[in-house]
């Protein structure tokens, strides 16, 4: 079993980066969700509120955070650290502490979305600041993140996905890429939901371990197009993928597992490392 691939999504809820190899981090890949949107009143703003976020594309080099869209000049931002006075942004429940980057964003944001990004801000986590990951489904442990919905990782398989597109396509409907789900590590896998059953995923020769913490529960964003940001079938995969009821004890549509870092903080994670999976019934 091995990684087929890797996805960073600098930006919470703009478009993602693949990578051939990433640094793991307690919080994460190295600047995956290290920065996001907000709206006035400082809460986060995702393709929830507006879709068209997913069609500016992010890049990343030695000095910048490069933010690009058709029909205007790409944005750099530095990647040093601004300055300013840390502001309080919410991320669903949680309140973070956070650097506002230039006013010049806010204006390039309007400039390629329009009158409906008005008011948006791009805000950075303060590393400083620690946003604890729920205890719930920690046994005991302790893990954090950044600006992600909940937990530092978010594992899928290929055979999850092929699953649920021939089930798609026995409906009459379209298969989706994998990219509906904003994975951060995607495992090759033929049998399908085959991650629900992982306790752990450990890279073979030790190097690193994850532990699969909680059934990631899917919202709208899996139904839109993440090249065009449009809405192809609105209901689907959602509709589709509570059919299927991979997670009986569950509400709702699930995709995916949410993880941690067990060992290997500060260690080189690798498109095709292979890895073992423990069962959580061993």
């Amino acid at each position: 079993m091995q990684i087929t691939q890797l996805n960073i999504y600098p930006v919470k809820s703009l478009k993602g980066i693949s990578v051939n190899h990433s640094e793991l981090q307690e919080h994460g890949l190295a600047w995956d969700r290290r920065w996001m949107l907000v709206d006035a009143q400082q809460r986060f703003i995702t393709q929830r509120q507006l879709p068209a976020l997913a069609t500016i594309e992010v890049a990343l080099t030695d000095e910048y955070l490069v933010l690009s869209h058709p029909g205007v000049d790409p944005m750099n931002i530095p990647l040093a650290e601004p300055a300013g006075n840390l502001r309080l942004v919410s991320v669903w429940n949680d309140h973070c502490k956070a650097l506002p980057e230039s006013e010049d964003v806010s204006r390039w944001l309007v400039a390629a979305l329009g009158a409906q990004a008005q008011g948006l801000s791009l805000v950075r986590f303060a590393t400083e600041f620690t946003r604890s990951v729920e205890e719930d489904f920690l046994d005991g442990g302790a893990a954090h993140t950044y600006f992600s919905d909940g937990y530092p990782f978010l594992i899928t398989s290929t055979g999850s996905l092929d699953a649920l597109n021939q089930a798609l396509v026995a409906k009459g409907g379209t298969p989706v890429p994998m990219n509906r789900f904003r994975p951060n590590i995607v495992v090759e896998s033929d049998e399908a939901w085959a991650e629900d059953r992982w306790a752990t995923l450990s890279e073979q020769k030790g190097a690193f371990q994850l532990a699969l913490r909680k059934p990631c529960k899917r919202c709208k964003i899996t139904t839109i197009d993440q090249y065009t940001a449009t809405v192809p079938a609105p209901a689907e995969p959602l509709k589709t993928l509570i059919e299927l009821n991979t997670q009986p004890a569950l509400k709702g549509a699930h995709f995916g597992q949410n993880a941690t870092l067990l060992e290997g903080a500060g260690s080189i994670i690798r498109v095709k490392d292979r890895l073992a999976a423990a069962s959580r019934d061993a």
